[in-house]
């Protein structure tokens, strides 16, 4: 598995390095080799760090964010996320070594409820640009907007991020 470590308003140092590379190191046991892990590290405030772990492989991906005081903590945290996500889907998984689930895992899993739907809505895509559609999703105070792209003609999903800011998904399909 290859590791890509990038810092975002955030000093990296060689030992932070090595221990995410030693830590992540035991997933290669879950993925062939030509899976990437991006792990992105930034502080967002005084004394609040954030890592983004994503792995990709074939045609999937398991992500993971947290935000501690301290990044030490943050690789602690985000890693069970990560092979809870991978014990708990491996079957609808591709590219994952069947021989990783023989062993026990490596981090102690609290049994989480699975999410199920409960309300399925149908609704008209309208063809608007961007600017419309922030205007729409803002007035109907929603978290996220879905409209037909009147530039592309392709389905896009406006959405707010945690940041605060908006973010927009353009679907191919």
């Amino acid at each position: 598995m290859k590791i890509e470590i990038i810092a975002r308003n955030y000093r990296l140092t060689d030992r932070l390095e090595e221990v995410i590379n030693k830590k992540m190191e035991k997933f290669s046991r879950y993925f062939e080799d030509d899976a990437v892990a991006k792990i992105f590290l930034k502080e967002t405030g005084k004394e609040r760090y954030v890592m983004e772990i994503t792995i990709f492989f074939g045609n999937n991906m398991v992500r993971s964010e947290v935000a501690s005081d301290n990044m030490y903590n943050n690789i602690d945290l985000a890693l069970p996320k990560i092979e809870g996500q991978i014990r708990k889907y491996r079957t609808k998984l591709s590219k994952l070594k069947k021989s990783a689930f023989d062993e026990a895992s490596m981090y102690p899993q609290s049994e989480q409820p699975r999410m199920e739907v409960i309300r399925t809505k149908s609704m008209a895509l309208k063809k608007i640009d961007l600017e419309e559609a922030v205007a729409d999703m803002e007035l109907t105070d929603h978290d996220f907007y879905v409209f037909l792209n009147d530039k592309t003609g392709k389905v896009n999903v406006l959405y707010k991020r945690k940041a605060g800011n908006l973010g927009c998904i353009e679907a191919e399909y």
